[in-house]
Formats: C-alpha cells, structure tokens, sequence
C-alpha cells in the first residue's frame, strides 16, 4: 500500500510528510489503517536525538487506532475490518512475564522493537526502495502500519477512535500508575508531580481510587483548572516557595504524603516526589522516562525509615487483556478521555502539534 507517513529523517528536524510504502503483513503480523494518532513525549524525545535506541529514518507515533486491513498467516486474534489499538507493550501470554503476575513487561519482541524492526528483523516501510524503522513496534504517524499480532487489541467497534488512541499510552499509564501500582487506598493523600496528559491521568485514577485530598504540582499554572476539573484538591508550584518542593509538601500534610508520582521524567523531581513522602509507608511512583545516562539519588536513609520507591511502564496493565476494559469504562463514563484532548489538527499538521506538546498546550 502506497500512503502518506510523517517521517523522521533524522534527529532535531521536523517531521516530513512522505509518501511511503507499507508491505503486506507477513505470519503473525497485522496490518492497521490508523485513523487517529496522538502525540506525546516519548515520540518527541526520540526525535530530539536522546534517545540511545532512536534509529533514523523512523515513522513515529506509538498512541494510535485504526481499522485492521488484512493479516497474515497464522494470525487469530484479529481479522480484517476489526477495531484495534496498537500496543508498544506486547501481551504475548507465553513468556515468563506474561506469566508472571507481578507485571506487565512482555518480553518477546523487545530486541527487534528496540532496533527498529519486525520480529524477523526486517522493516515493512520503504521510500522509494530506501529502508525506513519502525518505532516501539507501532509507528502510528502513518496511514497504514504493520504490528506483531500479539501487539494488538481488539476494542469495542463503536468506540470513537479519535479519542480512545490516548488509550494506547498515556491516559492508561498515568491511571494504571494509581490503580496498580501504587495501589491508591480510599482516604489518602496524594501528591502529582506535572500536570500532562499522565499526569492528569494520575488524579483521575487517585480520585477513582478514592484518595481524600490530591495536591498538583506543576511550574505552569495555566494548567490548574484542568487539574481540578479531573480531581484536584489543590495545586502549587514549587517557584512559589524559597523552601524545596519536598519540605513545602511534608508540612502541609503533617509529614508527607501517602502516595506521589514524578510525571515528567526529571530526575531531581524524582527525588523530591520520593521525599515528600511520609516516613514509615509512603510509596512514590516514578511514571516519567528521564534521558539515557542520568541517575537518581536520595539519602538511604529515606527509604530505610520506610519509604518505597517504585517504577511504572503502562501503568502496569497486561496490554492484550486490559485496554479492551479501559476501552469499555470509557464507554460506560468510569473514566475521562474527551478531557484530555485540548486540539485536534489535519495529519499534515502534525509539526503543529508537537509545537502545542512543547508549549504545554
């Protein structure tokens, strides 16, 4: 199939809407018409270069859905005209992290997803003969794209797709991060550390959960009202205080909060977010992806006197079984997703909207 795709020619240049190729889906793979893709800061970060796994030239984009087009031998799970979310996390059901209850990290295609390619190793995207790579196994900034059959979900075909992408990765990560791996109890205190899309998702999934008091975090006070009308108690920023972010929290909660979450991927706000928890079981949830090569750091201390520090990928949910629920508490108004879209702009605008994602529109 010949189709326009926004490609990465290489790092820090905007992207460029080409007419690519898309092979036919080989065994185990499918093919998608993507109808909606989203932004985010992964995709972005990638593009900025610092990305010790980017390879260039790339199609982008990893919060998509579409249509299935056709599918390749072997395939059961989906057929064609099926309506699925692409999944950057597989749910291969075999390996021993599919297994394992404890997480959602399958592993079976994580080598080649992390080069670029199918899980034979080769590339399904062509311009004009020349190889282009595949991007976290889903490449949604393209017309048609082709995705392992165990990185796919089949959701409910009324679902609008221009809302239910966000799905593919941060409404369900910044919800999951709540529900599942903090595991947010009724009555507690909660501390969002960036007010995103995630982060956003965070309170949601703090107030579904049934936390009593939940403060937001964040430099950019235009993103308040959007906080509360999500669940926010209360919102601060950490310029509006000599004092260390950290110190500001524990003395308004009467030493620190049940429950934080860093969504922004800064790793002094990694620490702060950790220290702002309360001594003897406050749990801080690391939810942002920092740049390669940096470090966290606290005083053992902290964490001796019984603090836990914990990371999240997806939110935690096992991609295949979940996003399909996540997919039908929308439908049935548990969860917020129209909320979260601030713009919705042409495919060729695409550069447009990565402007508005670094304005923190």
């Amino acid at each position: 199939i010949k189709c326009k795709a926004a490609v990465a020619w290489e790092a820090g240049k905007p992207l460029s809407i080409e007419e690519v190729e898309v092979a036919p889906p080989k065994a185990h793979e499918v093919r998608i018409k993507i109808v909606a893709t989203a932004v985010c800061h992964t995709d972005a970060y990638t593009l900025s270069g610092a990305d010790p796994e980017g390879c260039f030239p790339v199609i982008l984009g990893h919060e998509g859905a579409g249509i299935v087009e056709s599918v390749g031998e072997g395939v059961t799970k989906v057929k064609k005209g099926d309506t699925v979310i692409p999944l950057y996390i597989p749910q291969c059901g075999e390996c021993k992290f599919c297994k394992n209850p404890k997480t959602n990290l399958c592993q079976k295609i994580r080598i080649t997803q992390g080069k670029g390619v199918m899980p034979d190793g080769t590339s399904r995207f062509t311009y004009k003969g020349k190889q282009i790579y595949h991007f976290m196994g889903t490449s949604t900034f393209s017309e048609y794209t082709v995705v392992a059959d165990i990185s796919v979900a089949k959701i409910d075909a009324a679902a609008p797709l221009d809302k239910v992408c966000l799905l593919g990765c941060g409404i369900s990560t910044g919800y999951g991060a709540a529900l599942n791996t903090a595991k947010v109890e009724p009555g507690s205190t909660c501390a969002v550390f960036g007010l995103g899309g995630v982060g956003l998702a965070v309170i949601m999934g703090c107030k579904i959960a049934g936390a009593s008091r939940i403060i937001g975090i964040d430099i950019n006070k235009d993103k308040y009202a959007k906080a509360k009308e999500f669940g926010a108690t209360e919102c601060i920023s950490p310029q509006d205080s000599k004092k260390p972010i950290q110190e500001v929290l524990v003395e308004m909660t009467d030493g620190g909060v049940d429950y934080s979450f860093e969504c922004i991927g800064n790793v002094g706000v990694m620490r702060a977010a950790l220290e702002a928890c309360h001594k003897g079981w406050g749990v801080s949830v690391i939810v942002g992806v920092a740049a390669a090569g940096q470090e966290i750091s606290t005083r053992p201390f902290q964490l001796v006197t019984g603090r836990t520090w914990k990371g999240t990928a997806f939110g935690g949910w096992k991609s295949v079984d979940n996003v399909p629920k996540l997919v039908t508490e929308y439908m049935s108004k548990k969860i917020k997703v129209d909320e979260f879209v601030t713009h919705t702009l042409p495919f060729d605008k695409i550069n447009e909207a990565f402007e508005l994602l670094h304005s923190g529109k």
